[in-house]
């Protein structure tokens, strides 16, 4: 049973949880739009996501225990670092297109966790932090494999952009609720702005505005209405049930890998 936690705590603490989830998104993009993309995107997609999702969590902590890292922080490192090396290996086998629009997500990726402007990152901009994660994951689960597919941008695929934009704001309020008594006082996230209830309030309207967004777009499948619908069921009522005090795995297993359950679902209508 403890090497089954152990492997579990890996699983987690190494961001392959969230990298999945993140190439599960990009899976929906390329299924609701039967995208035609390079085979290669998938694993340069789900390694870009573990070794940025790595550096920006454990940037910090390295460069400040870097000689007293605990054995799992060094296990981590070393399995980013061959992470990373594989990916670099694999965007030889994409288009310089491709890879030009993903390296700008990965710059703001990087400035994300890395000060630039006054000692500040854009983690540390009073106020944006959610934003600009959401608009880092869309842009790389919407905007890259569109690129990928050399397909050009229609209204539907923006509309679907901004779609996502708002499906990962509502994905991190569950933990901005949790960090509440950690986050420092400047970061004004909404939770400390508008307290917790107010912050539900906003995430189940974004999720409904979502949802009114499918109905401007030109081109619609039922499937995938569908998962939508049902993913943002699901979501909302872990947003309601969000608290300060959450067990362990509450945001770090279910909800961040909610994801994975939406493009499931959205492959099962497809075969009803």
């Amino acid at each position: 049973m403890k090497i089954l936690r152990a492997v579990f705590a890996f699983y987690i603490n190494s961001s392959i949880h969230v990298a999945l989830a993140v190439v599960a998104l990009l899976a929906i993009t390329v299924l609701e739009y039967d995208l035609n993309v390079p085979s290669a995107l998938w694993p340069f997609i789900f390694l870009g996501a573990l070794t940025g999702y790595n550096f920006v969590k454990y940037s910090k902590i390295a460069g400040l225990y870097h000689r007293r890292l605990t054995k799992s922080l060094k296990t981590i490192q070393v399995f980013s670092a061959v992470c990373f090396v594989l990916l670099g290996i694999i965007a030889f086998q994409l288009n310089i297109i491709t890879l030009l629009v993903t390296a700008g997500f990965g710059l703001a990726t990087f400035f994300y966790a890395v000060p630039f402007a006054g000692s500040k990152s854009l983690r540390r901009f009073a106020g944006i932090k959610i934003f600009v994660v959401a608009f880092i994951w869309a842009g790389v689960t919407v905007i890259v494999p569109v690129v990928a597919a050399e397909v050009s941008i229609s209204g539907d695929l923006l509309l679907t952009f901004f779609q996502r934009i708002m499906i990962v704001i509502a994905l991190i309020l569950p933990f901005e609720i949790r960090d509440v008594p950690y986050d420092s006082l400047y970061l004004k996230t909404l939770p400390q702005q508008l307290g917790v209830k107010t912050t539900k309030l906003i995430g189940e309207g974004v999720l409904l505005l979502c949802l009114v967004f499918e109905f401007f777009k030109q081109d619609y499948a039922v499937a995938y209405i569908l998962s939508l619908l049902v993913f943002c069921v699901v979501l909302g009522w872990l947003i309601v049930i969000s608290k300060k005090e959450q067990t362990r795995y509450f945001s770090s297993f279910w909800v961040e890998g909610l994801p994975i359950l939406w493009y499931a679902l959205f492959i099962l209508f497809e075969q009803l």
